[in-house]
């Protein structure tokens, strides 16, 4: 089993973050050909998620749907004024796992995997681990 923790810099309030090199970086140093992939955020206003990474304007709109379905102006209760990020992590998730096949991440053609910063810009770690 390999273990580990990585960095991922966020430099603005909400964006997604393509982690997808980082994490193919882990598994080429491991040297794991089969098996899987853990990823695990502990932060709570931060998500994880797969999606589409050739076009930009996916990760926009992202952002722009999850706005339009969790209202930043709403009157929330919790007294740091972050509670629509704490809703969109949860919309998100906090871990991935990915299948592993000869030293690769099973992905489809377009899937990347990004951290979803929801309440930044922050320092995040990651935790992963590949058994």
């Amino acid at each position: 089993m390999y273990s580990g923790t990585l960095s991922v810099s966020t430099t603005s309030h909400m964006e997604l973050v393509d982690i997808t090199g980082l994490i193919n970086e882990k598994l080429r140093d491991s040297g794991v050909e089969s098996g899987s992939m853990l990823l695990f955020n502990p932060h709570t206003t931060a998500g994880l998620t797969i999606n589409e990474g050739a076009d930009p304007a996916v990760r926009a709109d992202i952002i722009a749907g999850l706005r339009k379905i969790v209202p930043l102006d709403h009157p929330f209760k919790h007294l740091e004024g972050n509670s629509p990020s704490h809703i969109m992590a949860s919309l998100m998730g906090c871990s991935l796992t990915l299948l592993i096949e000869k030293g690769h991440l099973i992905l489809g053609t377009w899937q990347r995997i990004f951290f979803c910063e929801f309440d930044g810009p922050r320092n995040r770690k990651l935790k992963w681990q590949i058994t």
